[in-house]
């Protein structure tokens, strides 16, 4: 076992593309996005759940990176979500798979 960051993105999908290529510059190679999320945000504002065109659905975007990589992965994002809007969240957790495993594939 060993700590990893994960990284948890709520945005507009119209802005999916310009993410997922930040991530991928950033050196994040791996992701997970579930389409059309809907909730309240910290503001109290809906985030979009009445809306049925699908260019304005929220997407949260799930990916993993080691700790040191976290850094770039902020800067290539933060500008982004101030320029379009949406949150990003960063822990710490647990990946049970062993990196040597990773590594031999």
């Amino acid at each position: 076992m060993h700590i990893v960051k994960k990284i948890e993105i709520i945005a507009n999908s119209r802005e999916l593309a310009k993410i997922l290529e930040a991530l991928e510059k950033s050196g994040v190679h791996g992701h997970a996005v579930i389409r059309n999320v809907a909730g309240k945000g910290l503001r109290g504002d809906d985030a979009n759940e009445d809306l049925d065109m699908t260019m304005l659905d929220n997407v949260y975007i799930l990916a993993f990176c080691m700790p040191d990589q976290i850094k770039p992965v902020v800067e290539t994002i933060r500008p982004i979500l101030n320029k379009f809007g949406g949150t990003c969240y960063v822990s710490d957790v647990m990946e049970i798979r062993s990196v040597r495993c990773i590594a031999s594939l």
